[in-house]
Parts: C-alpha cells; sequence; structure tokens
C-alpha cells in the first residue's frame, strides 16, 4: 500500500451483507461514485451540499480501501453495497449528468483530520428517517441554502479541525501484505510497521512486549511480540508473520486507532514514513544497492542468464542490466527498477539458490550469507559460522575483539561486529546483513576490503 492515499483506479464491490453469499463486481473507482452519489443524494440539491455529500461519500470509500478495513478480516472486496454497513450502490443504474460532472471535477479530493493521513471516516445519513453523529445529507441542503461552501459544510458536521486534500494520484492500489512471510532475519520498510503496528496494539494488549527499536529488523523482540499477539487472538504461535497474521495484526490496529469511527485516533506520517527507499534505480548509490548487487551476483554465479554484477553501491548500467535480466527470468516487466516486486522476487530467488547448492560447493556454503540479518539474541548454525569468520578476521585485524564460538548471537558478538563496521566504513548497527557478512568473511580471508 502507499504511505499516503491514492484514488484507485477501481473498487471491488460486495453484492450483499459482508457474510451474505454474493458477487463482487469491480467498478472503475469514478464510476462507484457516481453510482453512490446518484443513489444517495437528488440532482436537485444545491450543487454545495451535491459537493459536500460527493466529499462525504468520496471520503468513506477510500477509508475502507486504505485500511483494508474488509480485507483484513478476510474477505475479498473492499466495500459492500448497502447501506448498513457502508453506502448505498446499485448495479447497473444510471447516473445523474450533474452529478456525474462534479464527480469527475472532485473525484481525487478527500477529507483528512488534521495531524492524520488516512481518509477520515466520513460517517453520515439522511437525517431524516435515520440520525447519525455525523453529515446529515437532508441537513446539507439547508446549509447551502444558508450560503454556506461545502468545505464549511463539512465543517460544520465533522469539525473544524479538517482539511481537504486536493488532486491525490490515481494507480492501482496494491495490497499491503508483502507477498512473503516476515519471519526471524528479515528486514525492510514491511517490518518496520508491523513494529510499529504492534507497539500501538500493546498500549491496549500490555502482554504484547514493547519492540525497543522499530528500525525495521525483525530481531527477538519482533519475535517475542509477533508469538504473543498470535497466541493472544489465537493465530498459530510460529513468530512468522504470514498473511493471516498481517492481516489480523491491520485488523486489531484499526481497531484499537479507531479508523472506522468519527473519533478515530487517526495515523500520523511518522508512523508509516518509510525507513528504505522504495524504488532504487539508475544513478542511486549507497547500501541498499550494494545489497542488490551482492543477491545478484550470488544468484548470477548459479544463472548464467544473470550477468555479472559489481558490487560496488553503484547503480550504474551494469546493475540496470542484471536487474532487467532477473526480472525477465523472473516474469516481471524488465524496468531495471529495484520495485517492491522485485525485491520480493529477488529474496526468494536468492534463498532458493543458498538452499540449493550443487554438492561440489557445499563446503563453501558457509561462506555465503544465509539470508537472514543476524543481530543480538539470534542462534543457530549462521550464528555459528558468523562466529567462526570473526574469530579468523580479529586475527588478521587486532582492532577486532575475539569472540567465542557458541552459535549464540551474544553482546560479545554485537561487540566485535560494531567494531567491525566501526572499522571498515559500514553502517554501524551491530546488525549482520549481507554486505556486512560479506566483509567480514573477505577480512578472515587476508583481504583487504577497504582497498
Amino acid at each position: 500500500m502507499p504511505v499516503t492515499p491514492v484514488i484507485p483506479e477501481f473498487i471491488t464491490v460486495h453484492l450483499g451483507l459482508p457474510n451474505e453469499p454474493a458477487r463482487n463486481i469491480q467498478v472503475p473507482f469514478v464510476d462507484y461514485i457516481k453510482n453512490v452519489a446518484s443513489s444517495e443524494i437528488y440532482p436537485t440539491w444545491p450543487e454545495n451540499a451535491l459537493r459536500a455529500n460527493i466529499l462525504a461519500q468520496i471520503t468513506f470509500a477510500l477509508n475502507r480501501i486504505y485500511t483494508e478495513w474488509y480485507p483484513s478480516q478476510g474477505y475479498d472486496f473492499d466495500i459492500t453495497n448497502t447501506t448498513q454497513y457502508d453506502q448505498k450502490f446499485i448495479e447497473g443504474r444510471d447516473v445523474f449528468e450533474n452529478i456525474s460532472e462534479i464527480v469527475d471535477n472532485i473525484f481525487n479530493d478527500y477529507v483528512v483530520r488534521q495531524g492524520t493521513i488516512q481518509p477520515y471516516f466520513t460517517s453520515f445519513c439522511n437525517g431524516t428517517t435515520t440520525t447519525c453523529e455525523g453529515l446529515s445529507q437532508w441537513g446539507t441542503v439547508e446549509l447551502a441554502n444558508q450560503g454556506m461552501l461545502p468545505y464549511e459544510i463539512l465543517q460544520y458536521y465533522y469539525g473544524d479541525d479538517i482539511n481537504i486534500v486536493f488532486g491525490a494520484p490515481v494507480q492501482g492500489v496494491i495490497a499491503s501484505y508483502p507477498g512473503i512471510p516476515l519471519r526471524l532475519g528479515s528486514a525492510g520498510d514491511d517490518v518496520a510497521l508491523i513494529q510499529r503496528q504492534l507497539n500501538r496494539i500493546a498500549r491496549n494488549y500490555p502482554a504484547i512486549p514493547t519492540i525497543e527499536e522499530t528500525n525495521g529488523f525483525f530481531n527477538v523482540q519482533t519475535d517475542a511480540a509477533v508469538r504473543k499477539f498470535q497466541e493472544i487472538f489465537n493465530l498459530t504461535v510460529d513468530g512468522i508473520v504470514g498473511k493471516a497474521t498481517w492481516y489480523k495484526i491491520k485488523f486489531v490496529y484499526n481497531a484499537v486507532k479507531r479508523l472506522a469511527d468519527l473519533y478515530s485516533e487517526g495515523i500520523t506520517l511518522e508512523e508509516v514514513e518509510p525507513i528504505y527507499s522504495e524504488t532504487l534505480q539508475e544513478g542511486d548509490v549507497g547500501d541498499q544497492v550494494r545489497v542488490v548487487q551482492y543477491y545478484l551476483a550470488v544468484i548470477g554465479f548459479f544463472d548464467e542468464n544473470i550477468p555479472f554484477v559489481t558490487v560496488d553501491g553503484i547503480y550504474d548500467q551494469n546493475t540496470v542490466q542484471g536487474v532487467r535480466a532477473f526480472q525477465e527470468q523472473n516474469g516481471l516487466e524488465p524496468t531495471g527498477i529495484m520495485d517492491r516486486f522485485t525485491w520480493n522476487a529477488l529474496i526468494a530467488a536468492y534463498n532458493n539458490t543458498i538452499n540449493n547448492l550443487p554438492p561440489d560447493l557445499l563446503s563453501f556454503s558457509s561462506e555465503i550469507y544465509p539470508g537472514r540479518f543476524l543481530s543480538l539474541g539470534m542462534q543457530g548454525d549462521d550464528v555459528e559460522d558468523l562466529q567462526m569468520f570473526l574469530q579468523r578476521a580479529a586475527r588478521n585485524d587486532p582492532s577486532i575483539p575475539p569472540v567465542q564460538v557458541t552459535g549464540v548471537f551474544d553482546e560479545a558478538t554485537e561487540a566485535a561486529v560494531i567494531a567491525f563496521q566501526t572499522e571498515y566504513d559500514l553502517p554501524v548497527n551491530g546488525i549482520v546483513g549481507p554486505i556486512t557478512w560479506n566483509s567480514i568473511v573477505q577480512v578472515s580471508k587476508g583481504i583487504n576490503v577497504n582497498q
């Protein structure tokens, strides 16, 4: 999902109550709003009343989409067609010309509460047969006749602290679930998002341990928080954030934040701000680029269709060609740009490569990055290999403190990693990803990686 809301090209409407067997239909978002407006309000109303109502209808639908309200409950649609839960949609109905023109003009505008980014839950009712705390549709007519503008009408019902976002971009909306399970050793913005959401949920469910650093690294604290969440909400307790756990976290997060409520706590930009670049392309430089190059270099060693890529942190034409070749190999559009889909495919291909090494190379398998970020508290054979390489590196470079080979990533191991990262001009965080791993292996073999 984009960090800030976008206007979807399509919306999937369930033609019935949420749990009622009924058809789902996919409708262009603009046509959906025209249908709802023509079904809910009258074309003879003053234009300012029409615009206020349509803005509320747009925003309501976007709130459902942005929060993944129904997918987070296991449904395969965005919204229903019933006013009992959502807003009225009549398949195949004609729309009014003046309403159609207004929607064409404002379909990518929506309401937010000041200081938050998610589309506001613009609850409304007709104001005659049903009343509610939100907007009164018939009441907007009286206010418009008094000379109020659409924004003033919305303020009257939703408060002075609302804003209207104008001209939001239109694009396809991608489901928030990353497509691959997150687990101990995963890293990225999807991990950071889960960490932030779990910490907010923990305020309502204090049995869930707090994650001290929401830095995008799936560490032992994150694993403990996920397991406790799974235990509380009757999920398989394995510490893995697969699709079921991902959407259950999102559902509970929506609930504790009251995102489908007039008195929502709201989502701030800081809560969804990405840590990493969302895309990488030619001209970019840095450690993220080096990670891409490392993965491609390992995969390419076993696949002649992937050209050799130098691991230098510069997204040059050679890297573009490597990414394009990988994308073609995996049925992705060969843009040469690292996007979310390419990242996920690259990680999956890398893990498949290292888990299926030819027999004659198994003796060198310990030198290859094990596919998970290692950090304090983790344990396993890969931690044991890391400690062995750190020991050898310390013999070649006395600035690195020696460690014992225990298979447990303890504080001494973290201190040695930090010393190594400091000495070799790597990001100093005590976490071993592919670049730190590869550098430690090289130094353990007496190779000067600073040259």
